[in-house]
């Protein structure tokens, strides 16, 4: 499969548990209150999809844009202009790995066969404009296999010295 890139415009979104309920009649029943944003997502992404969802590992980075709050800008005369002390990094909730699960369920099945296959390399989060989610999916070739062969041996030989 080609490396595949894609921005999907929109607030990331996090992965909510799903809930179970139970009716008057005393059946339990269990919904996703994340399908709705999940389908979405998909949506916009089904542009970038390949023929097929493929069957090899894949990696999967993610560049999450979140909007500045209006505390980052100056006031005054020079409204619009960030302050120095505006961060780049967006340090507050969502967590990354909430937003991990939801890129990923969200495109199961269709980018790729199972999402065991998924590896995930990386995910970022920042400030800035346009939000969104910027997604980056590629197959592991040789120089990642010797990174994380390098990465493991001096683990390895760390735990045994």
């Amino acid at each position: 499969m080609e490396p595949i890139s894609f921005f999907v415009p929109g607030n990331p979104k996090t992965l909510k548990r799903h809930r179970d309920v139970k009716t008057k009649s005393g059946i339990r029943l269990r919904y996703d209150p994340s399908k709705g944003d999940k389908m979405d997502f998909l949506a916009k992404a089904m542009l970038h999809r390949p023929a097929e969802p493929t069957r090899a590992a894949l990696c999967m980075e993610l560049i999450c844009v979140f909007p500045r709050p209006k505390n980052h800008y100056r006031t005054g005369r020079h409204s619009g202009t960030l302050k120095d002390s505006a961060p780049f990094w967006h340090i507050s909730t969502p967590d990354a790995d909430n937003i991990l699960k939801f890129v990923g369920d969200a495109l199961n099945g269709i980018f790729w066969h199972d999402d065991r296959q998924v590896m995930p390399m990386g995910v970022w989060k920042v400030y800035g404009s346009p939000p969104g989610v910027l997604v980056r999916l590629f197959e592991p070739d040789a120089n990642d296999i010797e990174f994380v062969s390098d990465g493991l041996e001096g683990a390895c030989h760390e735990r045994l010295s």
